[in-house]
């Protein structure tokens, strides 16, 4: 683990160099007992790492710093029992046009990449990119195809993709370089709810194939 200064008024936590359960179990623990600390302005979970936001008028890196090892030193509230949320999806044709892409790349028929694809779990780790994109950890290692080589100006709303060793949804239309594969109907982001992100972080997902209209 290494901590250090991200700017005048952030602090960047470091458990690890990749995805992985251990180095996310630490970001969990550290996220939830960071919670609920006054001297905390807002917290940035990633796979790996958690960036810390405070106020410099108030508190230095080094008081920061103390507050977080005292906290990463100490059993941490329970972790909140994980949602489970079931999320539909049209796959191939308009709506996952990188399919066939997905396919080749893996050596496996469309029906497969979907048939394995469908058949996991997969865990929220962290929400970010653009408003309420889930970074989703559980794809299966046969499935991870590299994002594209330029990314598109224009991905629509509900996309559900694979980048890399990673899965996402595409809550609202924006540029995007991942593989898209289907699309849900399922509104992930409604402005009116409370919150207004469906999904957040340590929520399991399940993805169920629908029939093309």
């Amino acid at each position: 683990m290494t901590i250090r200064p991200a700017s005048d008024r952030s602090l960047l936590v470091v458990f690890g160099d990749r995805i992985c359960a251990e180095s996310y179990a630490a970001v969990v623990h550290l996220t939830h007992a960071l919670a609920s600390a006054r001297q905390i302005l807002n917290l940035h979970p990633a796979y790996a790492s958690v960036l810390i936001d405070f106020d410099p008028r108030r508190y230095t890196h080094e008081r920061i710093e103390a507050i977080v090892r005292a906290c990463l030193e100490q059993p941490g509230p329970p972790d909140p029992e994980p949602r489970q949320v079931e999320i539909p999806v049209e796959f191939g044709g308009e709506c996952g046009p990188d399919l066939e892409d997905v396919a080749r790349h893996t050596g496996l028929a469309p029906e497969r990449v979907v048939e394995q694809f469908t058949a996991a779990v997969y865990e929220v780790y962290f929400v970010g990119f653009s408003t309420c994109f889930p970074y989703l950890g559980g794809l299966p290692a046969e499935l991870a195809t590299p994002r594209l080589s330029a990314p598109r100006k224009h991905v629509p709303r509900g996309s559900v993709a694979i980048g890399g060793q990673q899965a996402g949804v595409y809550p609202l239309a924006s540029p995007g370089g991942w593989r898209l594969i289907g699309r849900t109907p399922l509104p992930l982001f409604d402005p009116q709810a409370v919150p207004p992100p469906l999904l957040r972080m340590g929520d399991r997902v399940h993805f169920v194939p629908e029939a093309r209209r």
